[in-house]
């Protein structure tokens, strides 16, 4: 987090020196570029705080399926104990014929 406001700090410290000087020489495209550097310093800010949430959706939705997974019983399936077996066995047995 640090790091992206360091780089935010200077975007917006840059986009400032940019227009500052297209004031003083009256030229329209250091003010274009100032702004497009503080468009980029939005938009990086903007993009940190939606991959905040993701991150913190997706580690929620993780946290709930391990709960889920820990309260499901195995042991109540209708399958035996050598079950994969079984499922290999019919998988197999229509192609030898």
């Amino acid at each position: 987090m640090v790091i992206i406001l360091f780089i935010v700090v200077c975007l917006v410290a840059w986009a400032l020196h940019l227009m500052q000087e297209a004031v003083q020489r009256r030229e329209f495209s250091l003010m274009l570029a100032g702004f497009l550097v503080s468009s980029a310093a939005a938009a990086l800010v903007g993009v940190y705080f939606l991959m905040g949430h993701y991150v913190g959706y997706m580690t929620e939705m993780t946290d709930r399926a391990s709960l889920y997974i820990q309260s499901y019983d195995v042991s109540t399936l209708p399958f035996s104990d050598d079950w994969h077996e079984e499922l290999v066995n019919q998988s197999v047995e229509p192609l030898l014929r």
